[in-house]
């Protein structure tokens, strides 16, 4: 199965690799009509002055004096590291900007895709006349209507590459626009204010800058600073005065790509950025971005400039680890997340109260589901109260399985190496897993099934008649996650995940990724998820050939369209997105807190059938020649070539398939969906009883037999607390009912009811017959209702 995003690893962000220019040079770009009237000469040398900033005209004049450049950032003097890679992304910058002048803008033909409006409608296409190295997609911004255009961060050019509002287009294209309450354009706002966190730390310290992405609720920015000082509390707000002063200056964001040579010599002062260049960037170099006083290796793309951000916070600070490494330095890391309004930050800040009081650490620990042990970093050690909860998901899932047609089967923990060499997860993924050393062979802990259900797939002939054959697993994985990545139940090391493999014809695909859709409102529909579809098609590099990508493509198309029209709702396309070996389906449910998060996932697989040279009998007749089996030669697993097929073989699709993903990771997301107020047919602790006095205990313990022959979780408080305490303590640990007993009770064989979620019953509960209260609850439980009502 795919692996999660790791945030810890260092990289560069997003995509681009173009220089922009932000002149306008005939003054006219984006307009209904160009003059072509006005002399090259004169746009030449008009563009020429507007793109000289202040920093480049301070530079014009003599490089050193830039370091008084810096009184506008409240700084004395900046470090001579940086007033010379900054000299050098000026001059490089200007002999860029003369070579795009020098080129020629013939008229190119630019539509502009406005998206849906409020109604869910399509906006009519705009064309606008545009110019080659003249026209931005900002500049077009004059002609959209202020509800789109005010809420615009960046731009996105044939539906697949995003684009700075003001980087040159350069060919035909279409344009539209994306806003900062879409996901790309977060990351977008985050990643550019993390360039100002970055500039403001620079500033500050006169430190190395490492990396710094947008993240889940923000950015971060890792740094080095001189004599192994610490980022302070008392730190963070200076820092965020300095950001203050950089929105002010409306700061512009201005894209350059340069050489590798130029790049080693801009970026020599820093170990961190020569590590990048060095290992991560192509041969023909990359692109960088200033902002102010900032120059930092980045792909982009970044917003317009600084003035955008209205809002801006450090939230915290910590160390980590150079690239996730613990033999790696150590670096100070400070997050901090901004808002294009200050509104939104208001809200933000309420969100993470909400969110800090269903954290899944503090529920999970409060209510003794689990815990972490530093002897084993990264793995969950499950209490019997969150095993039951696991147990429950299982169970469910199971039940599922015996009505849908899957094989639960069970494969090896560890595998010889030479497997995941023919899978080809040994060159891709290797670092990733546990690898050991026995018997002076290397072996490694399973990250994923796949290649063992290969193994039992092909351990014996099979027939077409058993396609489609479905097997499912619930194995234990292990995936060697850095150790800074680790966060509690959501990124582990070992986990157990709802794993599955169909293989089946291409002609059954359409109806299994249906089945599967079926699947999922069955199992999201349970806990309350809506959810969304993104198909992710043929990337650039890709295995196979395309025409078998284009009948996958097609077949996932199908099926997508189909649970729309049966009310399923819209699906995303994702072009460019899908795994190497097949196209996929990603799938994105929305908890309480309205937060995303990625679970199931449907991916088409082509190249470990071949890789495993897997097949199976077809229905056309087909016989081995004796002589062909004689000279037969022996399998062998290391082979990167499969053989060919014989007439009346065929090869089977593989489809990857889970529903909540790892079961650890779920159940972080059920106890911070439900706030650890568990739906009653899951939950770890369902009834409590509690006597009113000592003479009725024997009344309780019937109780409690009687709901325990029920197969329901009930626990008793026969402790010397007072009633009112036991009744708070059953309240805080979120038992769902809690049945209060006396003699009145006993007499008529009833029970007391307090339902958790209804505060009528708090002050004193419904009087109900014990028998018709174990038939509710029965049914309760099987029903699996998410109201907890009887």
């Amino acid at each position: 199965m795919a692996s999660e995003d790791n945030h810890n690893k260092p990289g560069l962000q997003a995509n681009g690799s173009e220089l922009p220019v932000r002149s306008k040079i005939s003054g006219l770009e984006g307009s209904p009509s160009i003059n072509p009237k006005e002399s090259q000469k004169a746009q030449k040398n008009k563009s020429q002055k507007k793109n000289l900033s202040a920093l480049e005209e301070a530079q014009t004049r003599d490089p050193k004096p830039m370091a008084s450049e810096t009184a506008r950032t409240g700084i004395s003097q900046l470090p001579d590291f940086v007033v010379e890679r900054n000299a050098l992304f000026a001059e490089l910058k200007r002999k860029h900007d003369a070579e795009i002048l020098e080129k020629d803008h013939p008229v190119i033909q630019v539509v502009l895709d406005l998206g849906s409006d409020k109604n869910g409608l399509p906006r009519p296409e705009m064309p606008v006349a545009a110019k080659a190295w003249e026209s931005t997609p900002g500049s077009f911004l004059r002609h959209v209507d202020k509800d789109i255009s005010s809420d615009v961060v960046v731009a996105k050019v044939d539906g697949k590459e995003l684009w700075d509002l003001d980087r040159l287009l350069e060919r035909d294209c279409r344009v539209s626009y994306i806003p900062f309450t879409s996901p790309e354009g977060r990351n977008v706002f985050w990643h550019s204010s993390a360039h100002v966190l970055g500039e403001a730390a620079e500033c500050h310290y006169g430190c190395l800058l490492s990396h710094g992405p947008p993240v889940e609720q923000g950015f971060f920015y890792d740094m080095a600073i001189e004599g192994g000082q610490v980022v302070k509390e008392t730190d963070w707000s200076p820092l965020e005065s300095k950001a203050s002063k950089f929105f002010k200056e409306k700061q512009s964001f201005d894209r350059l790509h340069v050489s590798i040579p130029d790049l080693k010599k801009m970026f020599r002062y820093s170990k961190y950025k020569m590590y990048y260049i060095e290992n991560l960037l192509p041969p023909e170099g990359s692109t960088v971005y200033r902002c102010g006083s900032l120059v930092d290796l980045c792909l982009g793309p970044h917003i317009q400039n600084t003035s955008k951000i209205k809002a801006f916070q450090i939230m915290k600070n910590s160390s980590c680890y150079f690239r996730g490494d613990k033999e790696d330095d150590s670096l100070q890391r400070i997050y901090g997340v901004a808002f294009p309004d200050k509104k939104q930050m208001t809200e933000h800040k309420k969100f993470l109260e909400e969110a800090a009081k269903r954290d899944h650490r503090r529920i999970g620990v409060d209510q003794e589901l689990f815990f972490f042990n530093d002897v084993s970093p990264g793995s969950t050690f499950l209490l019997p109260h969150g095993t039951r909860i696991f147990n429950a998901l299982q169970k469910l899932l199971r039940s599922e399985y015996q009505r849908r047609g899957y094989s639960e089967v069970q494969s090896p923990n560890m595998y010889d190496a030479d497997l995941w060499k023919k899978s080809g997860h040994w060159k891709h993924y290797s670092e990733d897993m546990f690898v050991l050393d026995v018997e002076k062979k290397k072996w490694a802990l399973k990250p994923m099934n796949c290649p063992g259900h290969c193994i039992m797939f092909r351990h014996r002939e099979r027939s077409y008649r058993e396609l489609p054959l479905r097997m499912a697993d619930f194995g234990v994985l292990h995936r060697n996650e850095a150790s800074g990545a680790l966060n509690g139940m959501t990124r582990v090391r070992k986990f157990q995940q709802d794993d599955a493999h169909i293989f089946c014809t291409q002609d059954q695909i359409t109806e299994e990724i249906e089945g599967l859709f079926d699947f999922l409102k069955c199992i999201y529909g349970l806990f309350g998820f809506p959810f969304r579809l993104k198909l992710s098609t043929r990337p650039e590099k890709f295995l196979g050939d395309i025409k078998t990508w284009d009948v996958a493509e097609s077949k996932l198309k199908d099926a997508l369209n189909s649970f729309t029209a049966s009310g399923g709702g819209q699906w995303e396309l994702n072009e460019g997105d899908g795994a190497f070996y097949g196209p996929k389906i990603d799938i994105t449910i929305s908890d309480a807190l309205r937060r995303d998060w990625q679970c199931a996932t449907i991916q088409l697989d082509f190249q470990l059938p071949q890789n495993f040279e897997l097949e199976y009998m077809t229905a056309e007749t087909a016989v081995k020649a004796k002589t062909e089996v004689a000279n037969e030669a022996p399998s062998d697993e290391s082979a990167t070539t499969p053989k060919a097929l014989a007439p009346g073989r065929a090869r089977p699709v593989m489809v990857h398939r889970a529903i909540v993903g790892s079961f650890e990771r779920f159940m972080a997301i059920l106890t911070e969906h439900f706030a650890g107020k568990w739906p009653f047919w899951i939950s770890p602790r369902q009834i409590l009883v509690i006597p009113v006095m000592p003479a009725v205990n024997d009344y309780v313990e019937e109780v409690r037999r009687l709901f325990k022959a029920q197969k329901m979780y009930v626990d008793i408080d026969l402790s010397g607390n007072t009633m009112q305490k036991k009744i708070r303590t059953g309240q805080l640990q979120q038992y769902n009912f809690i049945f209060v007993v006396g003699v009145q009770e006993k007499e008529s064989r009833s029970v007391n009811i307090r339902n958790r979620d209804d505060q009528e019953t708090q002050a004193k509960g419904e009087l109900v017959p014990l028998d018709e209260a174990i038939g509710k609850l029965k049914a309760l439980k099987k029903e699996r209702r998410l109201v907890n009502a009887i």
